[in-house]
Parts: C-alpha cells; structure tokens; sequence
C-alpha cells in the first residue's frame, strides 16, 4: 500500500510501454515515408504524375508495352500519391516504397532485355491490407505487442500478384480485432474518411478504401467476413467486390482467430473502377500459382468469361427491416432500380426473411469462446470503444444476463436485440453445433424464399442503413452491419459500387420518418435519427459517398457479379 502511494506520482509522468512501442513504431514509417517519397522525386518530373495516377490496370499495361512509360515513373508517381494521402487520412500502416520502387526497376530491365511482360499486371502499384504477410515486414494487425513479427513469406495472393507483375507498395490501416466497421487502432491510430475528417472511412478495410479514393493505389485487396470489403467501399466511394468462400486463397493472411469456421473470412479486390475489379479477379484466378501458392482447399475454378442475358431479373429492397435504412440509402437503391428499369430489366421489389437471425447467429458463433482469442491479442493496448459490447456481453453473469433480456424482450420493443444479447456468451461444443445447424437452416431458407421463389439473377441492395459514420458511433450501433453480415452468413458473391453522394435537399429525414418506421431495434433508430444529435446529419454528411450491394445468386458468381456491376447504368 505504501509502496503504491510513493510510485501513483512516478507512474503519471511515465509512458506506458506499450505507447512507447507504438511511437517508435510510427516513426519508423513516417521515416520509411519521407525516405521513399526522397527516392521517387529524384530527376522527375512530378507535374506528370496526374496521367499515371488516373490510369487504371489496362492502360498502364498497355502503355508500358508500348514502350511509352515504365514502371519505375508509374511507381514513382504513386508513391507520392499514397504519400499525400496518408498525410490527409492516416491510412497507412506498412511503408514498402523502396523495395517497389526496386522491383520496379527490375521489371524495366527485364522487359528492356525480352521486351514482354512479366504478367498481366506488370508495373501495377497494388497496396495490401495489413494482415496480408509480406516477407520482411511486420504483421501487427495494429496491436504493439505485434510490433517486429516480420513474415518470412508473402501471403498467397501477394505471391501470384508479383508473379503477375504486380507491385506492392504499402500495407493499410484496420480496425483493433478487425470486429468493427470503423478503422482506429492504439498502434496507427484514425483513418478518416476522405471526405470528411470527421466521419470514418468504414472497417475493417478501411485503410485501403481511403487510399485508393484518394488515387493512392492502383488496386487493393482487403478481407470481409462482416462486410469489411463493402462497407469501406460505399463510405468512400470506390469498388469492391467480395468472393464467396474456398475460391480467392486466404493463405498468409493472419486472422485474430485462426480457426474459426462459424463464418468464413474471405479476401477480395478493391478498385477505383469495375474495369480493375475484373482485371484483377482475372489475373488472380487465372494465374498458375493459383492452385500452388494457395491453401489445399482452395476451389480450382479458373476465371469464366461470362454472358448476360439482354434482361436480366433483379430483386431489389429499399430497407432490410433490421435498421430503417436513411433516405440517402434508400435513394441509392431507387435510383440504381430506376436506372435499370429504364435499360429494359425487370426489377422486383422482395420482401426478406427475418434478417435479425442472421445477426443473431453471427454473434453467437464467433462468440463461442466469449471472444477470448479475440481479445487475447489486445494485451496492453487500450481497447478500442468499438469493441464495448464484444468486450461486456459475453462476461456478463448468467443470472444478471438473463434478468437483461428478459427485461428488453418485456418492457421494450427491442425484441430482436434482446435475442441477439442472449445470444452473445461462451458456448459447449454441443451448442456450437446447434448455431452452426442454424446457420445452415438460414442459409437455405433464403435462398428459397429470395432467388427461388422470384427466379432473381441478383439482389440490389443497401450496403449499410447510413452513409458513412462519425467516428466513434460503432460503439453503440456496430449491429448496423447487419446489412453486410447477411451475405457473409449465406455466402454470396458480393459486388459494391457508388450510386451517389449524402444532399440535404434529397435526403433530410421526414418529420414522421421515426413514427412510420417499422425497424427491428427501436434503441438503435432513435441514436441515429432521434435526439439533438442524431447520427444521421444530412449537413454534416454532405457529399458522402453512398453506394449499393449486387449481390449474386451463391458463392461462385464473382463473374457474373461483376457483369452486372459493369453494365453501363451502374459501372
């Protein structure tokens, strides 16, 4: 007791180690910055730098074959592309300019010697989500307890990338646990979103969507397994495209519960326009390496040029019934099935199964554990505010849990989050078996009672019940994935792009817009649209990006998914 009274004073003037750690760590990168941004201004002419960084995987290609650029000016001008937009976002982890800017010149000497090209995405500047290993560099996920893991070999698809001709030159912020649809970590720190600093730029991918709106990268590749590829993309406006599970190999890339089945993770691309998404998904799925650097279960389906009939039969819905969708949402939808509907598709507007259960399940299996694995990694680091209900609900007495629920489910309109409250605690084997047998009732159930029972080729959909949010609203309103989480739960082939942008003349909310909704959580509504300070704020969030999901029939869709995202009234 006397010991601690003498130290309480020491222990204010002192930095926790794990800030020290960090600190270091983040200057590190911004000297691996300044260093590499240094070597790519080194007799350029930087005033070029707009034609390369407006160009997209074909013409660069294409020109480097020409002979007109080479991939040394093309890396060069990204790397002070990413520069510059790290300084606007904070959305880099990893800095990895010089050894691109070597490979660079590799490539150039190679292709000065044979005159071919390495691959179909020779001298592409790539950038990667942090969890993808690159030999040499560190894998910390954005914890500090991670700092100096450096990989002894790339993950699978930065292997059959470089093989391909691409060139990675950084890795990108996420999210503490990767469980969050906002991008902050101890270790790194806020990704803002480009439009506002005030608001996120979505989770867990998060880093990459912000860098690659900015031009700060050619392509991508994130993760999803909640929605962490789509809800980034729609936040600030760019593509994505999520695979359905076992095809796009995951080999390499560390998850914080290496495992877990209950819902795949998968990994997939991230582009400024459908052209890429499908140059890049091709040269991923055709590569030799494909089946070689990937995972034994890796599905051998090789890239399939595919053919849409000249009407194609969308279903569509405004609102999943979880959350109300916000008019800025619901509007990307009216228009996109407007715009449809005049080039000559049917457009069938569908009615959901109960979407709550999805989120109910999703919760009670990767809450088997209590979430331990996953906040093992945490160790001293502050523990994001994203994570409260991750972090509450599975400690919570059994008894004054179920006093909690039945409370809500009584006295409250909340029945859905009373279920899913419940369903958030540590599980035998015997009821993991149970959820994961519900998982695939589900699974089929919508199948069924979607694509079968309207004959649909695809479901345009919201992405997210609001466009971008201000940072720290996760904390209480992460059940707003439950947009996203739906498709990871049944495993479809998911393709987002941006319709439109946040107008407060288009898009305020109606003086009854609460009174008429007919949302699952009520609690939920009144934080985003209720109160003096709404999380729905047409005026804060003007000019924020909105986008949709098409969403394809089952898992291995991804190129009739991306047909669709082509077509002229949406690609």
């Amino acid at each position: 007791m006397l010991s601690s009274l003498i130290l309480a004073p020491y222990h204010l003037f002192v930095t926790p180690q794990w800030q020290r750690k960090a600190r270091a760590k983040v200057a590190e990168r911004e000297r691996l910055l300044s260093e590499g941004v240094r070597l790519a201004g080194v007799d350029v002419d930087v005033g070029k730098d707009v034609e390369f960084l407006k160009a997209g995987v074909k013409e660069i290609t294409e020109r480097i074959a020409q002979g007109e650029w080479t991939a040394v000016r093309v890396v060069q001008a990204y790397v002070r592309s990413s520069a510059r937009a790290h300084k606007a976002t904070n959305c880099l982890t990893e800095i990895l300019y010089a050894q691109a800017l070597a490979e660079a010149q590799k490539l150039d000497e190679e292709f000065g010697r044979t005159g071919k090209l390495k691959g179909p995405l020779h001298g592409v500047p790539v950038s990667l989500k942090d969890q993808l290993n690159v030999e040499g560099v560190d894998t910390t996920l954005g914890f500090t307890k991670y700092i100096g893991r450096r990989a002894t070999e790339d993950a699978a698809l930065a292997q059959i990338i470089r093989a391909a001709g691409g060139i990675p030159i950084v890795k990108t912020n996420i999210p503490q646990t990767m469980l969050s649809f906002e991008c902050a970590n101890p270790l790194f720190g806020c990704t803002t979103n480009p439009r506002s600093p005030a608001h996120t730029s979505g989770g867990s991918s998060g880093g990459e969507a912000a860098l690659l709106a900015q031009d700060g990268s050619v392509f991508g590749i994130g993760s999803d397994v909640g929605g962490s590829l789509r809800i980034p993309t729609s936040f600030c406006g760019v593509y994505s495209l999520k695979p359905g599970h076992g095809r796009w190999p995951t080999r390499g890339a560390i998850e914080p519960v290496p495992g877990y089945e209950g819902v795949h993770s998968v990994l997939g691309p991230m582009a400024r326009s459908v052209s890429d998404l499908q140059a890049v998904a091709r040269a991923i799925l055709e590569s030799p390496l494909h089946g070689k650097a990937s995972e034994s279960t890796i599905v051998p389906l090789p890239w399939r040029d595919i053919e849409l009939p000249k009407r194609v039969r969308f279903g569509y819905y405004k609102t999943d019934g979880f959350v109300t969708a916000s008019p800025a949402c619901q509007r990307a939808v009216q228009e996109t099935v407007d715009a449809l509907r005049r080039e000559g598709h049917e457009m069938v507007e569908i009615e959901l199964p109960d979407v709550s259960r999805a989120f109910e399940i999703f919760v009670a299996l990767s809450s088997s554990d209590g979430y331990k694995t996953l906040l093992s990694h945490v160790g001293p680091d502050p523990r994001d505010p994203s994570l409260f209900l991750v972090a509450l609900a599975p400690r919570l007495p059994k008894i004054f849990r179920d006093i909690l629920v039945w409370s809500i489910r009584t006295f409250t309109r909340n029945k859905a989050f009373a279920r899913i409250l419940a369903a958030i605690c540590p599980k035998s084997v015997g009821e993991l078996w149970r959820w994961t047998k519900k998982r695939s009732d589900f699974i089929e159930e919508f199948r069924t009672k979607t694509f079968k029972r309207h004959n649909l080729d695809a479901i345009i959909a919201p992405v997210n019940a609001c466009p971008g949010l201000p940072h720290g609203a996760t904390k209480n309103l992460n059940m707003l994935a439950t947009g996203t989480i739906l498709y990871n739960i049944v495993d479809s082939a998911v393709g987002v792009l941006p319709v439109t942008n946040v107008d407060p003349n288009l898009d305020a909310l109606p003086s009854d817009f609460l009174a008429k909704s007919r949302g699952m959580v009520p609690a939920a509504e009144a934080l985003i649209y209720g109160g003096r300070n709404p999380v729905y704020d047409v005026h804060a969030m003007k000019g924020l990006s909105v986008g949709v999901q098409v969403v394809g029939r089952g898992p291995f869709e991804e190129e009739r998914v991306l047909a669709m995202l082509k077509k002229p009234t949406m690609g």
